[in-house]
């Protein structure tokens, strides 16, 4: 029964690894800001502005992803100690 548990984890984990990974490559760029930062320019590289739309919902799904992530990994250690 756990090396069922544990195959079904592991498949999960490489499905939440995909969705990170395109999840990651969907969120807006911010080059402006660093490009600032190497040119002089201040820009909007300290001031603090919160995400908001798309933005806000990719950061937001990005942080559940690596959180189920972690949650998986951890189980996996567990049952692979066993």
């Amino acid at each position: 029964m756990e090396k069922v548990i544990y195959d079904i984890l592991l498949v999960a984990m490489l499905v939440v690894s995909a969705f990170i990974i395109i999840a990651i490559f969907m969120q807006p760029s911010k080059q402006d800001g660093a490009a600032d930062a190497f040119s002089g320019g201040t820009g909007e590289l300290f001031e603090r502005r919160k995400a908001r739309g798309f933005e806000a919902v990719m950061q937001r799904f990005t942080a559940i992803m690596i959180g189920l992530w972690l949650v998986i990994g951890f189980a996996l250690v567990v049952l692979s100690t066993r």
